[in-house]
């Protein structure tokens, strides 16, 4: 084995780079008019990695389907367009084993929608009820008919 051989395999090896994975990236990004709107998609189209871009500005969320990485994404749409971009942090309330729990429930989010506490378990640890917790409130509930009805 050569030299001439050693340089070979350095540059094949060089040429067989991993592939990026399409996938789809949910962001949350603050869009109050047209303008703004049209900054975000403009920013967004002329990235590289990029191939569709999907905009709801009710719910401030933008959907972008690519072979990028999410942080690498999120730090290019931040510089070209200078607004706060973060991952969605929203999913649908019937997702969620208690939807209303303190931490998980959100003002601030779109309908039908709560804040995503199965991904982030600091946020809200009173979502997330054990099988005994879970015992101990049925036993106590309005729609289970052989509660307790002491109250």
């Amino acid at each position: 084995m050569g030299l001439g051989d050693l340089v070979s395999m350095l540059k094949a090896r060089q040429r067989l780079k991993k592939h990026k994975q399409l996938q789809t990236i949910e962001l949350k990004i603050r869009m109050d008019c047209e303008g703004c709107e049209r900054k975000v998609k403009k920013a967004l189209e002329s990235i590289k990695d990029v191939s569709t871009v999907e905009i709801e500005p009710k719910q401030k969320k933008v959907t972008v389907t690519g072979y990028i990485e999410q942080a690498k994404l999120i730090k290019k749409l931040e510089y070209k367009t200078g607004k706060k971009v973060e991952p969605w942090p929203y999913v649908p309330y019937d997702v969620i084993p208690h939807p209303y729990a303190p931490g998980a429930y959100d003002k601030k989010a779109p309908p039908g929608y709560v804040r995503n506490v199965i991904v982030d378990p600091a946020a809200a640890p009173l979502a997330r009820a054990s099988s005994l917790e879970e015992n101990y409130s049925s036993a106590f509930s309005d729609e289970n008919p052989n509660a307790c009805v002491v109250m």
